[in-house]
């Protein structure tokens, strides 16, 4: 079955710069697009970047592009989030996901907490 592993969440300063890691398996890793999505309570659960199956075309939203940076190792079943220049509203738990055979699966989600 599929299973998506989050990581690497935790209590961070502003502008700290934690990685966060996804392993995952039960499917064909190497040849999905995988996406981070965050949600905080005040928000709904939004994309914050996704990675082609290569690598070779990453999307960013808006308020981390520039900060964050969407990475993979398909050798490992592997995606990473690296986070930097943490900002309070980066506070959110962030989830790993997948689509496969037409279904979304998500991590239990890794919370960060960006505070002083």
């Amino acid at each position: 079955q599929v299973q998506l592993v989050e990581s690497g969440g935790g209590l961070v300063q502003p502008g700290g710069s934690p990685r966060l890691s996804c392993v995952a398996s039960g499917f064909a890793f190497r040849l999905k697009r995988m996406s981070w999505y965050r949600q905080s309570p005040e928000k709904e659960r939004e994309l914050v970047a996704d990675i082609s199956p290569s690598g070779n075309t990453i999307n960013y939203a808006g308020s981390v592009k520039g900060r964050f940076t969407i990475s993979r190792d398909n050798a490992k079943n592997l995606v990473f989030l690296q986070m930097n220049s943490l900002k309070p509203e980066d506070t959110a738990v962030y989830y790993c996901q997948v689509t496969w055979n037409s279904r979304d699966y998500w991590g239990k989600g890794t919370l960060v907490t960006v505070s002083s």
